[in-house]
């Protein structure tokens, strides 16, 4: 029987949970990403999360550890040579994925390995064009956090080959997700809709019809599991709003993908949600 390998750039909050995911699926998996204190970060979330699930029931410590040893992180790029897939979870930049995926062609894909983006909003064939095999590259669109949310698009683009698809719907079944295939346009199927679910959150604010925690609540009551405000604290305030502004662009600026001000403000000063401890909620007030 052969071990399946995965490799993912980015030790961020997307490429912490897409790699938990897969030690939790039994994979042997490596998570690159060139910052040290990045790697060191992640490891400690990997295993604290690793913690509760045992404190919580939900593994014995044994399978705790089996899943720890399936974990290598490095900063060492040619790590990843010999991986089944290697997916990129990055900054939300076109130029910064192009020049990660030039390189791993370059030195580490190997003879069936496939090339997977976790881009949320850019458009998969505008990073397939400059790779030589864009027929193994493909887009695996995780949500946060990842090892929890069972969702995950499987973007095709214009030469992502049948076996490339079919290999990615295996994988997300094998991490005990749910595949939908989403065509190649800005935002997909999920965050195209979820502008919506975020920009007339914020209108509402900002006309001062209702304040944030009153728009959450309502949502809340209504069913959502989160509201808007508190859902771009969880994501990072900054993360979403690149997102919609990359959205925004490649629908040639069309006036209901605009982003809000609002949210531009926090972002200027520095409130990026929980990982800041400030966003639109402060975190460190104490709970009472």
């Amino acid at each position: 029987m052969t071990t399946m390998k995965i490799s993912i750039c980015g030790a961020g909050t997307m490429g912490r949970g897409i790699a938990l995911s897969c030690i939790l699926a039994g994979i042997d998996t490596v998570l690159y990403d060139s910052f040290s204190q990045a790697i060191e970060t992640a490891r400690a979330y990997i295993q604290k999360q690793l913690q509760v699930a045992v404190e919580k029931q939900k593994m014995t410590p044994e399978q705790s550890e089996v899943a720890l040893g399936l974990l290598t992180v490095t900063s060492d790029f040619l790590a990843m040579k010999g991986s089944d897939f290697i997916i990129e979870a990055i900054i939300e930049s076109r130029e910064a994925k192009v020049e990660f995926f030039k390189r791993a062609e370059e030195e580490c894909m190997g003879e069936t390995t496939i090339l997977a983006t976790n881009t949320s909003s850019i458009a998969v064939n505008s990073i397939a064009r400059y790779l030589q095999k864009p027929e193994r590259f493909v887009g695996l669109h995780f949500f946060n956090p990842a090892h929890i949310m069972k969702l995950v698009e499987i973007i095709r683009g214009v030469k992502t080959s049948e076996e490339t698809v079919t290999r990615s719907i295996e994988l997300s079944k094998k991490l005990g997700k749910q595949p939908a295939i989403a065509k190649d346009v800005p935002g997909f199927i999920v965050n195209r809709v979820a502008r919506n679910y975020y920009n007339e959150s914020q209108r509402i604010v900002t006309e001062g019809l209702a304040t944030v925690e009153q728009v959450d609540n309502i949502m809340k009551s209504a069913g959502f599991k989160m509201g808007p405000f508190e859902l771009m604290d969880l994501i990072g305030v900054d993360v979403n709003l690149d997102v919609t502004k990359s959205i925004y662009a490649q629908y040639f600026n069309e006036e209901r993908l605009q982003p809000s001000l609002l949210q531009q403000q926090t972002v200027d000063a520095g409130l990026f949600g929980k990982k800041s401890g400030e966003g639109f909620y402060d975190y460190n007030k104490p709970t009472e």
